[in-house]
């Protein structure tokens, strides 16, 4: 039985208080994915383009697999008779599957999960963080060319940035390109598909009054919030409180010319908050003190990190401290990312159905990822041997590890940053510090 048929059996079963594991990854949504981009089987294969998306699933999960290892585990291709597929079927499908159909697949799946996600809101607003990172891929002649090697590194390198909703962990959208193209170019791609109602948090790296005031303008209540960057200047329009302002901030010609829409002056919110003796202070667009008041403020801004760990958990649980990504041509690299967002999407996602069996008032992050990570992997391998009356059970015992995968309370630092020297070649000369 392979996994798909498994998923339809789940459906038609429905257990009792177990939601259908058929959201996992609904065959609906594949299939409206590929009408999108147009992609068609027109002959019966034995890697269908439903067997496609999971064998991308595969990579991102079993990282230490070989291909044809990750097709025979999951069962997803008829193999008649024989032990696998050639490797060179797997590339000459993917090449034809492309990344298209992949990214309209991602797009497919986040929009239905985030909507069936529930999400918690911050005064009336969903919350979202934006931050970039880096991915290495195989040191291959085409990926070199594609792509580029940045100083004092052996591998072609991809920048992407994602937007996150912070309370799930949940991929909203997300741009790469090659390692040359600026973080905030990049971020621009993403404002068209941000949410209404939304509050946006972002590192200080990302201060652009452009991308800022096209972000707050081409939808409804789209806020932000980031930190106050070194040397920006502000003129004090009005003070709210003592450290609430209302400040102005002025564009130079250059950014007007980029962004045509852009005012001389922007009317912004200061906020400023003394830790540990030292001032922080964050810009936002939220204005209004009656609605969004500074003290709801003060602490937003820590959630920040909730992006860093999401990244975290591509790179270290899901794919094992891999040091590259496995294609080896630049558009299977791009296949291969979406595929990557995709899985990390699912696996959260299924988090978010996991709260919902607990008691008490739970966050998805809150419980383990490494922890359901391992579950979810325990149940796809089971499901293609499984008999339609196993499963019920298969489902309850899944969902009911939830309360062991609930994590501790985060410690609150108890000690302050500190940025260590960059090892040198050569030892240091002490009498001439």
């Amino acid at each position: 039985m392979q996994v798909s048929q498994a998923f339809d059996i789940i459906n038609q079963l429905k257990p009792h208080q177990v939601e259908t594991l058929a959201d996992l990854l609904p065959l609906k949504l594949i299939e409206e994915a590929y009408s999108l981009t147009e992609t068609v089987t027109l002959r019966k294969r034995k890697l269908t383009l439903e067997s496609m998306a999971w064998l991308l699933i595969g990579m991102a999960i079993y990282n230490d697999k070989s291909m044809a290892h990750i097709i025979n585990m999951l069962d997803i291709v008829d193999r008649e008779g024989r032990p696998f597929v050639a490797p060179s079927a797997l590339t000459q499908r993917r090449k034809a599957l492309g990344e298209a159909a992949m990214k309209a697949l991602f797009e497919c799946t986040q929009a239905h999960w985030n909507r069936e996600a529930l999400h918690p809101t911050w005064n009336g607003l969903m919350l979202l963080g934006v931050d970039g990172v880096v991915w290495r891929t195989e040191d291959t002649p085409d990926n070199a060319e594609a792509f580029t090697k940045p100083k004092d590194t052996q591998y072609p390198q991809v920048r992407m940035v994602c937007q996150m909703e912070l309370s799930s962990h949940l991929i909203t959208a997300s741009a790469f390109d090659d390692y040359a193209v600026n973080e905030m170019m990049l971020a621009e791609k993403l404002i068209d598909s941000t949410p209404d109602n939304s509050l946006t948090l972002f590192d200080r790296g990302f201060y652009s009054l452009g991308l800022l005031y096209q972000w707050q303008t081409t939808g409804i209540e789209r806020h932000w919030l980031l930190p106050l960057k070194k040397n920006v200047q502000y003129e004090v329009i009005r003070s709210l409180g003592r450290n609430d302002k209302i400040v102005q901030l002025k564009s130079n010609p250059h950014a007007r010319k980029r962004w045509p829409d852009l005012p001389n002056e922007l009317e912004v919110r200061l906020i400023s908050r003394k830790i540990n003796g030292k001032e922080y202070s964050v810009l936002t667009s939220m204005t209004d003190p009656m609605r969004y008041p500074v003290t709801d403020i003060a602490d937003l801004y820590t959630h920040r990190w909730e992006i860093e760990l999401g990244y975290r958990e591509q790179k270290q649980y899901m794919l094992g401290n891999r040091l590259t990504l496995r294609s080896r041509l630049p558009e299977l690299v791009k296949q291969e990312l979406w595929g990557i967002l995709l899985t990390y999407n699912l696996v959260r996602y299924q988090m978010v159905r996991m709260c919902h069996q607990l008691k008490g008032d739970y966050l998805p992050y809150q419980l383990s990822f490494n922890g359901s990570l391992a579950h979810i992997l325990r149940l796809l391998v089971g499901l293609p041997y499984s008999t339609p009356g196993a499963i019920p059970g298969q489902l309850k015992y899944f969902y009911d590890m939830a309360e062991s995968l609930i994590l501790e309370p985060r410690r609150t630092r108890s000690f302050p940053r500190t940025v260590k020297r960059r090892p040198q070649r050569y030892a240091r000369n002490k009498k001439c510090q």
